[in-house]
């Protein structure tokens, strides 16, 4: 806090410490530092008169320290119910994010066991049919080593989204290798995709 002057206050502290507000409330009231406020009330002379005055202070401190410590658990209080809020509205998102994965499984399992010789369906893609084209090709690198053969892939294709659906994990695949090009398809498929 920047210092700044109290002068212009000077009735109002003056009214403040004869009604026996504590230090700490006059410098809320004014947005001020506690010291600041002490500083001030020692220049100017402003202490309360005899006994009178103390005791007067002490009971009004005792009324600040409850309108304070009142303001204070209302606070706690408001936020604690806002955090619930915020639970609440968590667990039913989650809720009804696995219900509806739950529902999603279900048909997928219903419709396998009617017929036990029928392939596994795939998946429902979010693009209802379209077929998502990749943003551009990606790179790899084709290594013969010591080894054996391997196919490195660009860690981009992570992000690719037909490979998320149709590619992500150990897959069996068939490789046909031609002069200028390798292809590499999943293996059992008619070659439909």
């Amino acid at each position: 806090m920047s210092r700044r002057s109290l002068r212009p206050h000077l009735n109002q502290i003056r009214s403040w410490v004869r009604q026996g507000r504590t230090d700490a409330w006059i410098a809320h009231q004014l947005e001020v530092t506690v010291q600041q406020i002490q500083a001030f009330k020692r220049e100017q002379e402003l202490e309360p008169d005899g006994d009178n005055g103390a005791l007067e202070e002490i009971d009004l401190r005792a009324e600040d320290d409850e309108a304070i410590a009142a303001a204070l658990e209302e606070e706690a209080k408001r936020k604690a119910e806002e955090e619930e809020a915020r639970r609440k509205a968590d667990e039913e998102k989650a809720a009804k994010a696995a219900a509806e994965k739950a529902a999603a499984g279900e048909a997928e399992d219903g419709a396998a066991d009617s017929d036990p010789d029928a392939k596994p369906k795939r998946r429902a893609t979010r693009a209802r049919g379209r077929r998502r084209k990749a943003a551009g090709p990606l790179e790899g690198t084709f290594d013969h080593g010591e080894e054996g053969y391997g196919l490195w892939l660009d860690p981009a294709v992570q992000d690719d989204p037909t490979y998320a659906e149709h590619w992500a994990g150990h897959r069996p695949v068939t490789v046909t290798i031609e002069e200028d090009q390798i292809v590499i398809r999943r293996a059992g498929d008619g070659g439909e995709d």
